[in-house]
């Protein structure tokens, strides 16, 4: 009998683990897209662009554990039929699976526009890394469509370097989509005070040069010399290969409350493709692209495949997890717990915005997520407070 985990990155690391040390002894193979073993991702837009890491420092070390887990690399699965338990894989070969694991991750979004392509990039794998790195040097004109968390945290690292930034986004402030205006305008002043420069409300309509772009046109007719054009609009959930299974995949792999892809019996998703509703939060399904929550859905998941494929006759736990992420953007740390995109109010709760401080994000009244500039030490309080207020939530409804 085989599990098969689609997908060779954190998640498919961590679940592979989980079913081996909760008791399957039989064939695990893992089909992945990308040609290595896998890797930390998280350093690709700091400390891999800076220097002070190598690509060899950012591969996992594979427990005695998983040591004879197939790893079939450059062979991602292209479709399956979930009904016949046939997966069908980028070389041709076809696998059947008693257990799927669904853990192909996300795609970048790129940019629509006309124009050269070459010097256009997104930052999504190592060697998309190891090719900026080498563009990054002083004097090169960057600019970064995009003020998320990797856009600024590329565009603080650029900046380090010696580069010439600009940021353009249609937001009204850096990171405004997963920290609000309060917050996001805060780090885009501690940016600009770095010498990086910010078009917000805006976007790139076309890219300019002959073979290789060198500028870019911005919606107000306003040009900016372009060494680089590195987009980080977002990403796109890569489930492409479900179709056809009477899957719900607007937006991911929409799942039930054990992570069962459509409550199907032996096929679960986990990581950043999976959809599912956060009852900590009371929240609908959502995808959650954290670091951590790779880690814990693979935990929850291979539990629901273990009873599935009965392994074990432990009733598996729905889903319930504290999200939370780091995000080192040149001299400041942001930690956030919980999930403040819920939220409908923001208030500072210790602290000052200008310095260190803790946020706090409410929904209805209710914490619903705390975000921290600094702070590194006091971590672990605000996160106990959150939980806190979430248990007492919960023991009053």
């Amino acid at each position: 009998m085989t599990i098969v985990i689609a997908g060779g990155a954190l998640a498919g690391l961590r679940t592979a683990e989980n079913l081996r040390a909760g008791g399957w002894t039989d064939r695990i193979v893992v089909a992945s897209d990308e040609q290595e073993m896998p890797y930390n991702r998280p350093p690709l837009s700091k400390e891999l662009l800076w220097g002070t890491m190598e690509r060899d420092d950012l591969a996992f070390a594979l427990s005695d554990g998983v040591a004879d887990v197939e790893w079939l690399l450059g062979s991602p699965v292209v479709r399956a039929d979930l009904d016949a338990r046939v997966l069908s894989l980028g070389s041709g070969a076809e696998l059947v699976f008693r257990g799927l694991v669904a853990a192909t991750g996300v795609s970048s979004r790129r940019l629509s526009a006309p124009g050269p392509v070459q010097g256009r990039t997104v930052l999504r794998t190592l060697e998309e890394a190891t090719a900026l790195r080498a563009a990054l040097v002083p004097g090169a004109h960057i600019v970064i469509l995009g003020a998320g968390f990797i856009g600024c945290e590329v565009a603080a690292t650029a900046r380090k370097l010696g580069c010439e930034v600009d940021v353009v986004a249609m937001d009204p402030c850096a990171m405004f989509v997963p920290l609000g205006e309060l917050v996001g305008a805060e780090v885009q002043r501690r940016h600009e005070a770095m010498g990086i420069r910010f078009h917000m409300a805006r976007t790139v309509t076309a890219t300019e040069g002959n073979v290789r772009v060198n500028g870019v046109q911005l919606n107000d007719g306003k040009r900016l010399p372009a060494d680089i054009l590195l987009e980080t609009i977002g990403s796109v959930p890569n489930a492409g290969w479900l179709d056809g299974n009477g899957l719900d995949l607007t937006n991911g792999i929409l799942c039930d409350s054990q992570l069962r892809a459509g409550g199907r019996r032996g096929v679960v998703a986990v990581g950043d493709a999976a959809r599912f509703a956060n009852p900590v939060f009371n929240a609908p399904p959502l995808r959650i692209e954290h670091w951590q929550t790779a880690i814990d859905t693979a935990g929850f998941a291979a539990r629901t495949l273990l009873y599935d494929l009965g392994v074990t006759k432990d009733t598996p736990p729905p889903v319930a997890l504290m999200p939370w992420f780091w995000s080192d953007q040149g001299e400041v740390r942001l930690t956030s717990y919980g999930m403040p995109g819920l939220a409908d109010e923001i208030e500072i709760l210790d602290g000052e915005l200008s310095g260190e401080c803790a946020v706090a994000y409410r929904r209805d009244g209710s914490a619903v997520g705390v975000v921290l500039i600094g702070m590194k030490e006091r971590a672990a309080r605000f996160k106990r407070w959150l939980s806190d207020e979430r248990k007492t939530i919960s023991t009053s409804a």
